[in-house]
């Protein structure tokens, strides 16, 4: 089985609000994402900015996770709300292709990619020691202990922060020299 990631496009907004049922873990109610409306802000009009930037992770041509940021500000209340150069992020995995390392390789991939944007990235996590220790697994620390609630079940949320290494965005092109094509 191999996983294919791809960059989210503005026209692949479903895949983020399919997603977003798995990253604020309303799967686990009995409800929809549309039940709270607090969640709009994470997939409203998905990509059509350059304040977004995500990817998915395809396995047997099925959609089975990911991975995106918004670049939010504080009216719009969001629990993991730094500051407005810090990106939000969101990640997802469905249930049936979890425990494979689909949000590693994904991580990983999008952290990359992030790095030529933004010098930081900022997320929810469940106060819970599993949680944590996955996002400080790749760099993430606790910035604000002050417990927030899930939108979603109430649950007791702390806000992570991950420095990136800042890379230049480098293009296919860059150092192209049509001399040596055939060399």
């Amino acid at each position: 089985m191999s996983l294919e990631l791809y960059f989210l496009r503005s026209s692949e907004q479903y895949i983020v609000s399919d997603m977003l049922f798995y990253s604020q873990r309303v799967d686990t109610t009995n409800k929809q994402t549309s039940d709270f409306e607090q969640l709009k802000i994470y997939e409203d009009f998905y990509g059509l900015t350059r304040k977004d930037l995500g990817l998915y992770a395809m396995q047997n041509n099925k959609v089975c996770g990911a991975i995106w940021t918004r670049r939010l500000n504080e009216d719009h209340h969001c629990n993991a709300f730094i500051d407005q150069d810090t990106p939000v992020l969101n990640i997802a995995v469905k249930p049936e292709f979890r425990n494979q390392g689909i949000a590693r390789s994904m991580m990983q991939q999008f952290f990359l990619e992030a790095g030529a944007l933004y010098s930081a990235i900022s997320v929810s996590v469940l106060n819970t020691q599993e949680k944590k220790a996955f996002f400080k697994k790749f760099g993430f620390e606790t910035v604000d202990t002050n417990k927030q609630k899930s939108y979603v079940d109430g649950s007791e949320c702390v806000i992570m922060k991950k420095n990136l290494e800042q890379k230049a965005i480098q293009r296919p092109s860059d150092g192209y020299d049509p001399r040596r094509w055939m060399d």
